[in-house]
């Protein structure tokens, strides 16, 4: 989202089971957002409603609802120095992908080793 200037003010998360059910749960965000970290908490707390214990899942979606243009948004001041490290990492990742393609930069954990 961030990539095409958008920002969700809602998520909703489908989940689909073995049996043909379907659940979905829609949560509303404070404000509208693009950051990885606000839709991750939120994206977590719909799988927490969810309630999941033994199911099993066929398919899961996650979407974000009520999409507007980032200019839209106004930025809020934060005193919270941990969120503003992240967001201006956030940004860098965000540059680092636009100039050598989106696979160059992840998680450590699902890179293969180099020797």
């Amino acid at each position: 989202m961030r990539r095409r200037g958008q920002a969700a003010r809602g998520l909703t998360l489908g989940l689909k089971f073995a049996g043909g059910a379907i659940w979905e749960k829609t949560c509303r965000l404070p404000e509208p957002s693009a950051h990885d970290d606000d839709l991750r908490t939120f994206a977590y707390r719909l799988m927490d409603a969810a309630g999941l214990q033994r199911g099993r899942l066929t398919a899961l979606a996650l979407k974000g609802e009520d999409v507007v243009d980032s200019c839209e948004v106004a930025e809020q001041i934060s005193f919270d120095d941990f969120r503003e490290a992240r967001l201006v990492a956030e940004a860098a990742v965000d540059r680092v992908r636009d100039k050598f393609g989106s696979g160059v930069i992840g998680p450590a954990t699902v890179f293969s080793r180099a020797s």
